[in-house]
């Protein structure tokens, strides 16, 4: 039994989405005629309360798309030191959009609508102009943490009075929206932009989808094009999305709930020194300073147990639809005997 907690990304499709893909009605996309791709993108706009959306291969080529769509070169972008589009995206924003990045030293991937307001440059010709807010909501770097939307809503207010716009990177949306007990709606009204993953938590091979008004969407489809994201016969990909909205929204509460029984676990841990708060499907702990690094995850290795590094001694456990209950167990026992 391979136990693989590296992240939610390892997934493989169930039996039941590969037949609703094989079954998919497929078409040209490029020429925007491929049926099932047009059916998640109305879908998933409808369920956000917007009125467009365009299908991506990638969660990072959908949120460069956004960065582009919002920014001019030497334009800045603010956001949280720990967010992925500054992070784990290659640089993209410097290399697509000739952007810089200002980065707020937040708590756990997130900041306070004031300190949006500190960090907007003053309306001068040698300062970069501020021009987009930009949030992850869940932080992966920030271990699975949820923003409060009460947060949001002030930094949207912020954004409107300085003419800002505002991104979210929705990677993991819908694990926030299970343990908020939050809807797309709310977030639709909020936001200018939002990237959502389909290949996370929701299980699916391949896509995420960005979605938002007319007017900011016009050239997405374009940038998309620039970047080398335009695919033909998609929609057999976008039935998988189809499927995983139906069937595997929900359950992502179970991953919650496995995620917080890793935690309490390696609380008990002498070698532990401290497990970041578990509000998803996340799980981040930190090694005391005389213990092995390598070592200790080469111990879980030995087991088939494979986990992450984040660097600085802090490790990162991912609970997914295909870490199912006894593979749970055996991590359990597993830890009970390290």
């Amino acid at each position: 039994m391979i136990i693989d907690l590296r992240s939610d990304t390892v997934t493989k499709p169930t039996k039941a989405m590969l037949d609703a893909m094989m079954q998919a009605r497929v078409g040209d996309d490029v020429f925007r005629e491929d049926p099932t791709v047009n059916t998640l993108e109305e879908r998933i706009a409808k369920m956000f309360g917007k009125e467009k959306a365009l299908f991506f291969p990638s969660g990072t080529m959908a949120n460069q798309t956004a960065l582009k769509l919002h920014t001019n070169p030497g334009d800045q972008v603010i956001c949280d030191k720990y967010a992925h589009i500054y992070n784990y995206e290659s640089g993209g924003a410097s290399f697509n959009s000739g952007v810089s990045c200002k980065l707020i030293d937040g708590n756990r991937g997130m900041f306070s609508a004031k300190q949006v307001l500190e960090s907007i440059n003053p309306d001068a010709y040698y300062y970069s102009k501020s021009s987009l807010v930009e949030i992850e909501n869940t932080t992966n770097k920030g271990g699975g943490a949820c923003w409060d939307y009460d947060e949001i809503l002030k930094i949207r207010n912020i954004c409107d009075d300085n003419k800002l716009g505002f991104h979210l990177d929705g990677a993991r949306i819908w694990n926030a929206l299970v343990a908020k007990k939050e809807t797309t709606k709310q977030y639709g009204l909020v936001f200018d932009t939002i990237s959502v993953c389909l290949s996370k938590g929701l299980g699916c091979p391949v896509g995420s989808v960005l979605v938002g008004d007319s007017g900011i969407m016009e050239n997405a489809i374009r940038i998309r094009k620039i970047f080398g994201g335009n695919m033909r016969q998609a929609g057999y990909l976008a039935a998988a999305g189809l499927y995983a909205l139906d069937y595997n929204v929900d359950r992502l509460i179970d991953d919650h709930k496995k995620a917080k029984e890793i935690g309490e676990e390696l609380k008990k841990l002498s070698t532990i020194k401290m497990v970041e708060p578990i509000e998803t499907n996340i799980v981040i702990f930190e090694l005391n300073d005389d213990v092995n690094e390598n070592q200790f995850v080469q111990r879980l290795a030995n087991e088939n147990i494979y986990i992450i590094s984040m660097g600085g001694r802090k490790l990162r456990m991912v609970t997914h639809m295909d870490y199912i209950g006894s593979m749970h167990e055996k991590l359990i026992g597993t830890l009970k005997k390290l």
